[in-house]
């Protein structure tokens, strides 16, 4: 049998000739030179026409313990300085605060406003790249790194000083009328519920003395309505008795008249005016009875029934009827019930509402409370005017720059190397493969031949 020939294996084409590779890149290193070159000058334009941008920085710290004893004594607002720094730090982050600013400054923002932007499409532009908050670190716990930050990036041509200077002015000054607007609400609440305890209590005395007035008057008329009675009852016994007596005087005058009493005597002298004898006699006569009445006589009997007949009143006859009037006469007027409805300032009556009116002194004053000189935080560093920009750095860029232009011409002269290497290992195999392929035709024919004698 005949073999066919392989054909030779070009390994050199699966392998990089490393010194090959050096020595194409140093014989065209002119294009090296040359892109480096051209990159160099771009980026050196760049870094000389593009727009500066410059960055300032405020640094704000906690204000000292003084700045805010006048507003912390007031006992109805505290504001330690930390969180007073706190506050500041939230009205600078606020996009509230920094719109309000932007369109209260808008000559200051010329720079940043693009045709067929609204204003607040050109401030979302300015807040979203150029402002910034720093805040300290919080895993670090130490006092001295409590500070707030602010960083303003802008191009020339740009007040940077001026716009972050006056947006810190701006924010503390918003803060400052907050404070006052909200200790003005606190204050205006508390003098509120005071003026409402006051009124409380003004009106319970108005209660209590309007209770006390009754109590008064109507111990007055229950007191009178007693008196009153006692005397119809007093006036009725002492009618009843005169009745009685006269009774009692008429019928001892008929027993007077039946015996001749005509004059006042005794029983004993009644008794020896029956028996004659020497009159000039004189008596003694003790007894501890009660005589009858009619030994008065009829004539003292008769006298005493008219003189009762004709009094018109028994008042006089009776002690306890000239005090009854008396009473009555004082329960006329009650002179503390006259007293209580004559009062002017019943305010000063009230009890226990002294705390309350210092209190309400007390928190009318710190309506004059100066809030302009409130010192709210510490400025450690206000914003200055920048020495340089801080974009762009065109050192960096230029060396970038030439960087990337010597790997951009390393990469071409690759590039060129790997078609050169290719084209010609193409030129080389060309050759081989045309003598390769030739005699395998051959062999295939001269196979052809002997199989046609074998089947004959």
């Amino acid at each position: 049998m005949t073999s066919i020939s392989r054909i030779p294996s070009g390994s050199s084409s699966d392998e990089i000739d490393l010194f090959a590779l050096f020595q194409a890149i140093w014989q065209q290193k002119i294009i090296i030179i040359a892109t480096t070159i051209v990159c160099g000058m771009i980026a050196l334009g760049y870094a000389y026409y593009a727009t500066p941008e410059y960055q300032v920085t405020s640094i704000l710290r906690p204000a000292a313990i003084n700045e805010l004893d006048a507003l912390n004594r007031s006992g109805v607002y505290t504001l330690p300085p930390s969180e007073a720094l706190l506050k500041v730090g939230a009205s600078l982050e606020s996009y509230d605060s920094r719109l309000g600013f932007f369109r209260e400054n808008q000559e200051l923002f010329r720079q940043f406003e693009r045709p067929g932007r609204t204003l607040e499409q050109s401030f979302e532009e300015f807040n979203r790249d150029s402002l910034k908050l720093v805040l300290p670190d919080p895993k670090k716990a130490d006092a001295l790194s409590a500070f707030i930050g602010l960083e303003l990036n802008y191009p020339k041509g740009v007040d940077g000083v001026q716009i972050l200077n006056g947006f810190v002015d701006y924010a503390i000054n918003a803060e400052r009328e907050q404070i006052a607007a909200d200790l003005k609400v606190i204050v205006n609440n508390r003098l509120t519920e005071l003026k409402g305890k006051i009124d409380a209590a003004r009106a319970s005395y108005e209660n209590d003395k309007a209770s006390r007035i009754a109590t008064l008057q109507e111990a007055d008329n229950l007191k009178r309505a007693q008196l009153q009675d006692e005397l119809k009852a007093l006036r009725q016994q002492l009618k009843v008795a005169r009745s009685d007596r006269m009774a009692q005087l008429s019928e001892a005058i008929g027993i007077a008249k039946t015996l001749g009493i005509q004059k006042p005597t005794t029983p004993s002298a009644l008794g020896d005016s029956v028996r004659s004898g020497d009159t000039s006699v004189m008596r003694t006569e003790i007894n501890n009875q009660q005589i009858p009445l009619y030994f008065m006589g009829v004539e003292a009997l008769e006298a005493e029934r008219a003189a009762l007949q004709q009094r018109k009143t028994d008042d006089f006859t009776e002690g306890r009827i000239a005090q009854i009037a008396r009473e009555l006469q004082l329960l006329q007027s009650n002179r503390e019930v006259e007293v209580l409805k004559q009062r002017q300032n019943e305010d000063v009556f009230l009890s226990g509402v002294e705390p309350l009116r210092a209190e309400v002194v007390r928190l009318g004053n710190l309506n004059n409370l100066d809030f302009t000189n409130l010192k709210l935080v510490s400025i450690d560093r206000k914003a200055l005017e920048p020495m340089a920009p801080v974009k762009p750095k065109k050192s960096l860029i230029v060396v970038m720059g030439l960087l990337l232009g010597g790997m951009f011409g390393v990469f071409i002269v690759l590039m060129r190397y790997l078609v050169k290497s290719h084209r010609l290992q193409q030129q080389r195999l060309s050759p081989v493969l045309s003598a390769t392929l030739n005699g395998a035709q051959g062999v295939v024919s001269g196979n052809g031949k002997v199989l046609q004698s074998d089947r004959r």
